[in-house]
């Protein structure tokens, strides 16, 4: 797995601290994106907390995420949580070490009492000592907080810095575009009243087998409940890995309600599923992976989106229009771009490999946001898409109408073959997936070839060989 070490620095660590109004809970913000450019400390808000103990709560949820491996869980894994002001409200992300939970938790307006929210994303320190102390936070204690520096004097050169170097594995950016792409695939399935949310979370297992996935589970709406089922019914949803929704016990006492979404059911394999716990003025949803032991970065749903020069081009010109909208409406951005909703849902995918947007599965809308991470990095480092680009730069690629011959490097032809605008392909990673993760390297060189697609970036071997465990 490619690795790198991402350095954020704080100007002093995140505290919990005692004020004249209560308490006061200072968020510590790195360097991040705003509407005026990158800033080293952004403020994105500062005001109370309408509910303090479940912000709390939602929080250490996050925090849970971000510091957890749900598969090999011997393994630690540290990346603070990413925080976005989108001038109604404050969304804080992660995304767990082994690639299979993404959480988010969305403090909504009716969540802050006083105070402007802000606009632009940055990293934010969630430390120990603060687990802590919001752990002990209680229902009565009035909490003020503020994301970003008490002010702006405190950012002086000679001032005390809290630099950490955290491990930024490539799997995890392209993690975050593959569950945004994912979860805009999803439907509202279910909704539990809180009673029902208690007993059916409470009724799962804390912990899955050691090192893997104990197989697909499945559940099946009745009535205002969740019923297991043995297979996937029409109506069922994949409950995969069961114990990675253990980050909601945190706030299961709180939850008004419990939100399920998920794909329609197209077969017998697993599939990704949301969870969204409702609670007095914000949303934690935890997003799971098809299995413990399959994070979202081997999926390939972002692979067609990327393979075009069309794509880029258009990612260029939405990404002026997206405003730090908290909302992006892509009907409304097909009208100011001049583009069609194709075209402007596949730009939004492209800009989500970079970060620049998520999905909110309980509004079914993109949000604009700016991961404070190389743009470029997910795209750069996708084996398979940088496989295709090598494939067409070589010329390997013959097209005859609804067929197409792809000569590997090893000299073996693969005949891909396209039907009701799917393409199907004859080697072992297609007649082992049938498309379940993205299309075979040899499938997307003859997509970008039909749409004029180029073969610049250079195809490293030993990285084609080896995504995820799998020979693409």
């Amino acid at each position: 797995m490619t690795r790198s070490l991402q350095a954020v620095a704080y100007c002093r660590p995140s505290a919990l601290e005692p004020s004249a109004g209560g308490q006061l809970l200072g968020l510590e913000t790195s360097r991040g994106a705003t509407p005026s450019g990158v800033q080293d400390h952004p403020r994105f808000f500062s005001g109370f907390l309408t509910s303090p103990q479940v912000a709390s709560a939602g929080l250490l949820a996050v925090a849970d995420v971000a510091a957890a491996r749900y598969y090999q869980p011997q393994l630690r894994a540290s990346l603070d949580p990413v925080v976005t002001g989108n001038g109604d409200r404050l969304r804080f992300e992660s995304f767990s070490g082994c690639c299979g939970v993404y959480a988010r938790l969305d403090v909504l307006r009716s969540g802050l009492d006083g105070g402007e929210v802000g606009h632009g994303t940055t990293n934010v320190d969630v430390n120990n000592p603060l687990r802590e102390a919001l752990s002990r936070i209680g229902s009565d204690d009035p909490l003020h907080m503020r994301v970003g520096p008490e002010e702006l004097a405190v950012t002086t050169l000679d001032g005390p810095v809290v630099e950490k170097k955290v491990p930024l594995p490539d799997r995890w950016l392209r993690g975050f575009a593959e569950a945004q792409v994912t979860a805009a695939g999803f439907d509202l399935r279910a909704e539990l009243p809180a009673a029902e949310a208690v007993r059916f979370l409470r009724s799962l297992p804390r912990s899955g087998p050691r090192g893997a996935g104990g197989g697909a589970r499945w559940v099946v709406p009745a009535g205002r409940a969740l019923r297991p089922t043995t297979r996937p019914v029409p109506g069922a949803v994949c409950l995969p890995g069961p114990e990675r929704l253990a980050a909601l016990q945190r706030v299961l006492r709180h939850a008004t309600a419990l939100r399920v979404y998920g794909p329609a059911v197209a077969g017998v394999g697993a599939t990704a599923s949301a969870w969204e716990a409702v609670l007095p003025g914000m949303r934690l949803t935890l997003t799971l992976s098809p299995d413990a032991s399959r994070g979202f970065s081997g999926e390939g749903g972002v692979l067609d989106a990327l393979a075009t020069d069309e794509a880029a081009e258009d990612a260029e010109l939405i990404a002026v229009l997206l405003a730090w909208e908290p909302r992006v409406d892509v009907v409304d951005l097909a009208a100011s771009s001049g583009l069609p909703p194709e075209r402007v849902r596949a730009a939004l995918v492209r800009l989500g490999t970079s970060g620049r947007v998520g999905y909110d599965t309980a509004e079914a809308a993109y949000f604009h946001r700016e991961l404070p991470y190389d743009a470029d990095r997910a795209e750069r480092h996708n084996p398979r898409l940088r496989a295709a680009r090598g494939l067409v730069a070589a010329g390997a690629v013959a097209l005859d109408g609804a067929l197409a011959t792809v000569t590997a490097e090893d000299g073996h032809a693969h005949r891909v073959r396209e039907e009701q605008g799917v393409l199907s392909c004859s080697c072992q990673w297609w007649a082992k997936y049938l498309g379940g993760r993205g299309p075979c390297k040899h499938a997307l060189s003859v997509r970008m070839a039909r749409r004029g697609g180029t073969g610049e970036q250079p195809v490293v071997e030993q990285d084609v060989a080896r995504v995820d465990g799998g020979v693409r």
